[in-house]
């Protein structure tokens, strides 16, 4: 590299190369004799640059993240904040500031993160929000809960639902998007072989087209190890690559640029969230932050220059470099941000050197090792083929003379599996062509895709040391969302962290331990000076401030302390799949015991002797009251219930394991739970919502919180309480199939957990239909052309409820109980194998099926650690007795014998 900032090999490529063992799974499988399933390509493809947000790819490393457009001409992209960006490819000839084509990088450096190319990217760094550590307490909400309580008491519902409004807390926050990134490239452009993909395998988007003769090729990837998003801009001609770069954001931000190849954006947040249309430069100042954009070119003739002391010009370079930094003054949700001591800018330079010490070659290097030692422990397989053997033969069989684009009717060798082929063929169309033709193809392979693009958006926005997945991860296009983005607590953020476990992505659940951590400390205050209780407590919407009272507004949504306890069941589960002792002692017990504390303070003599919660809402929705009045306050919803269970459950099995078992709270939660009142099944036979059997205004709501005892709780079984799960079919049939994406993905579970493989699968189409952005509105749930899920609009919880709910449908365990295959759609999906998937007691689990039925299956615990609470395997009718030890591998044919075992 010479002294202003260029170098002769931006890529430096092949300098590097990376040979990691084998995962478990891996090493289980091969170790089995497990014929390698042919591997299909797992991309999302597009055919053209996006038009819409929900268009566009998205990239991420847990913190800073990015959505790819793809442009190469002139497009309006719509996004809070468009800004234009012309691009044309020159070679040797005079640099032109005309514009009609143009592409759009916008960065945000915040909680949502989106580069969008065309360049557009929207980029940003996950603690940009606005405002500051709030008041979370409310000293006048004990004289209305006593007047809440006594209207209940008496039956008069309506009346307790007006005057909880009075226990309302302020409004959340919002996540702030920190810019935009322009790239002009020049005039027009007449372009072909045009392509843009997301490959989930390396966690790069690519974007390839032709101009003339030249192809031209963008590819961007956002580096966990080096906390920088790169994009890398080239053609196969020399001196092809000219543009100009700037920086814009809608915040309140000065810009200049240094060393002819950095610019630099600080700004600041508003200090209290913008109401409706106010402009962001009206409010006090907040959190501050830092982006700064490098360049790095390549080729002898590449010159760069800069422009009006905001903008870099670079021409007739053979390739460009592009590596983001950001960073903010956010130093934890108790630190307003006027006291922080942090500064962004010396922190997106330290961020940034480290980064621009390496070549593209050794960035994206680092990038792919970090990111696949997560994404390949968990492989899918899904086949409708017919040839009796899983997955069919290779396309490395094919004589010469079959072309790879045949049709059904052409494959007539014997060897090859001609639905195989079409999977195969499938998978490199237009993802919105294959969303469209689900319904008449049901193409296994797109169900394999939106499985793995599930765990692929976990691991781009949820690392340890980030902060949680919010209701859109970390992608968003506006400087006033939907609902802020903020945090729900009340379906939303749990459902983002579903597939952690089961999916083989545990360490991407330590952000949401972090929050609960943070939500501890101020739930305790709202706890006792809102409630006078003991413990800690969190409603149903929360912000970066760690938000603990209730939102301001209507009680059917606001008024929910049962946010916090939900969350707190997140922490024994982690034990039950990882037996991570340490983590229990240390981190779960103590928040798990905190929340159990504010439920025993929070529980009141009722009726009958019961112990009941007052006042009490089920999620969101209202009730008809005995007067013919709406109402949504009233005693001891089934939820409420529910969840008090599980938290109670998980302190006293885990005060068994720490030794803890005489404390003063294991005592009264022993007292407590035989005095909590049972799940009840209403005159229709379904599960009751609410203590009384009051009348359903909106049969159809979205909401099916009352089912949570059957999923993800555990109160409610096949085995257990066949009597409640009809009922819970019952109340499904009755709720409908339709609803917003994270409500088909709840029913999706749950059915899967009635063993109703059949249904489940209809929620499989029902979820799988495209979602047009120009009238979103006009339906519900539904998937975008790039599989973003919607509510509408969208919110990412469904794609991660999706392949948690598919989980369920192939695995399923109590700790000691394994079930297999228990909702296999054998009809739809015959043949298959799954590998990687993990199960309570800390078992790893791999499944292969034949024509419909159990043809194999290795389930094994860690080499270290507790023992596995494993004692029995089920599959359909067949049972087995195990006892299973760490490191030890079983190996079980179709009728559970245990053919054989070895060490891990």
């Amino acid at each position: 590299m010479d002294g202003d900032g260029r170098s002769d090999d931006c890529d430096a490529g092949g300098e590097w190369i990376w040979v990691r063992r084998p995962q478990e799974a891996e090493a289980a499988a091969a170790a089995a004799g497990w014929l390698a399933e042919e591997a299909r390509p797992l991309k999302v493809v597009f055919a053209a640059p996006a038009r819409y947000f929900t268009d566009a790819a998205p990239i991420g490393n847990g913190r800073l993240g990015a959505l790819v457009w793809g442009g190469v001409t002139s497009e309006k992209l719509q996004l809070n904040r468009s800004i234009e960006i012309h691009q044309t490819h020159v070679t040797n000839a005079p640099w032109t500031n005309a514009g009609a084509g143009y592409t759009m990088i916008h960065i945000f450096c915040v909680v949502f993160n989106s580069l969008l190319l065309h360049i557009k990217t929207v980029d940003a760094d996950d603690t940009l929000w606005t405002g500051g550590p709030g008041n979370y307490t409310n000293p006048q909400a004990p004289t209305v809960l006593s007047e809440v309580r006594s209207l209940v008491d008496k039956g008069l519902y309506p009346e307790a639902t007006a005057v909880a409004y009075g226990l309302s807390g302020d409004e959340t926050q919002s996540y702030q998007p920190l810019g935009d990134i322009d790239l002009a490239f020049g005039e027009h452009i007449k372009y072909t072989n045009y392509k843009r993909y997301l490959d989930l395998e390396s966690a790069t988007v690519n974007v390839t087209y032709s101009v003339g003769e030249v192809l031209y090729s963008r590819e961007h990837f956002s580096s966990n190890p080096h906390q920088v998003i790169a994009t890398k801009i080239s053609a196969n001609k020399p001196g092809a690559v000219s543009c100009t770069v700037s920086l814009a954001t809608p915040l309140d931000h000065r810009i200049r640029v240094t060393d002819a190849n950095e610019i630099i954006m600080e700004g600041s947040c508003p200090g209290e969230k913008p109401a409706g249309d106010d402009n962001a430069s009206d409010h006090p100042q907040g959190m501050k932050f830092c982006a700064i954009l490098y360049l790095l070119t390549s080729g002898a003739n590449g010159q760069v220059q800069v422009l009006n002391d905001k903008m870099l010009k670079l021409d007739g370079a053979d390739s460009a470099v592009l590596l983001l930094a950001a960073a903010t003054s956010f130093e934890g949700p108790f630190v307003k941000p006027s006291e922080s001591t942090l500064d962004p800018v010396t922190s997106a330079f330290t961020t940034l050197n480290m980064a621009r010490s390496m070549s593209y070659a050794q960035l994206k290097a680092y990038h792919m090792d970090d990111y696949q030692s997560l994404f390949q422990r968990v492989s899918l397989q899904l086949s409708r083929g017919s040839n009796g053997v899983l997955g069919g033969s290779t396309l490395a069989h094919l004589p010469e003379n079959i072309s790879q684009d045949a049709e059904v009717s052409d494959c007539t060798v014997p060897m090859v599996d001609c639905s195989r082929l079409n999977e195969l063929n499938n998978s490199e169309k237009p993802t919105v062509d294959r969303i469209i033709s689900f319904r008449h193809d049901e193409d296994p392979s797109l169900v394999e895709l939106l499985f793995q693009f599930g765990r692929y958006l976990l691991i781009s926005c949820s690392r340890p040391g980030t902060q949680v997945s919010n209701l859109q991860g970390i992608w968003n296009n506006e400087t006033n969302a939907p609902w802020g983005t903020a945090p729900h607590p009340n379906i939303n953020l749990q459902m983002n962290y579903w597939p952690s476990l089961p999916c083989n992505l545990s360490e991407c659940q330590d952000p949401l331990f972090d929050f609960i951590g943070s939500l501890s400390v101020n739930g305790a205050k709202t706890a006792k000076v809102n409630y006078g209780a003991n413990g800690w407590v969190s409603h149903q919407v929360t912000d970066l401030w760690a938000k603990t009272s209730p939102d301001a507004g209507d009680p059917s949504w606001a008024l929910w302390p049962m946010g916090g306890p939900w969350l707190a069941t997140h922490l024994w589960e982690h034990y039950s799949f990882t037996m991570d002792r340490e983590f229990l002692e240390r981190t779960a017990y103590p928040l798990l015991e905190g929340s159990a504390s504010f439920l025993l303070s929070w529980l009141i003599e009722g009726q009958d002797g019961y112990l009941e919660t007052n006042p009490s809402t089920s999620p969101e929705h209202y009730f008809i009251a005995p007067d013919g009045k709406k109402a949504s306050v009233s005693y001891s919803t089934t939820m409420d219930m529910s969840i008090i269970r599980e938290v109670f459950s998980a302190v006293l099995l885990s005060a068994d394991i720490l030794g803890k078992s005489s404390t003063d709270v294991v005592q009264r939660i022993k007292a407590a739970l035989p005095r909590l009142p049972p799940i009840k099944i209403g005159r229709d036979g379904t599960i009751m919502e609410w203590a009384q059997d009051f009348k359903d205004p909106e049969p159809q709501h979205r909401h099916v919180s009352h089912l949570f005892g059957l999923y993800p709780g555990h109160t409610m079984t096949l085995e257990q309480t066949p009597d409640l799960c009809k009922a819970v079919a019952n109340t499904l049939y009755k709720r409908g199939d339709k609803g917003p994406g994270w409500s088909t993905s709840w029913k999706m579970a749950l059915w899967a957990h009635l063993h109703n493989s059949k249904h489940a699968y209809k929620m499989i189409l029902q979820l799988i239909t495209l979602i047009d952005p120009k009238h979103e509105h006009e339906k519900e749930g539904g998937l975008y052309s790039n599989l973003f899920t919607a509510h509408p609009p969208f919110q990412i919880d469904a794609n991660f409820g999706f392949p948690a709910a598919l989980c369920e449908m192939l695995v399923q365990s109590t700790g000691s109980d394994l079930y297999l295959l228990p909702a296999l759609p054998r009809d739809k999906w015959p043949h298959g194998s799954v590998k990687g998937l993990r199960a309570r007691g800390g078992l790893t689990v791999n499944i292969c099926w034949k024509e419909g039925s159990l043809h194999e299956a290795l389930v094994w615990s860690g080499s270290s650690g507790n023992s596995p609470a494993l004692e029995r395997i089920h599959y359909g009718d067949h049972a087995a007795v195990i006892s299973a030890s760490p490191g030890q591998v079983y190996r079980f044919n179709s009728e559970l014998k245990c053919l054989e075992t070895w060490q891990l």
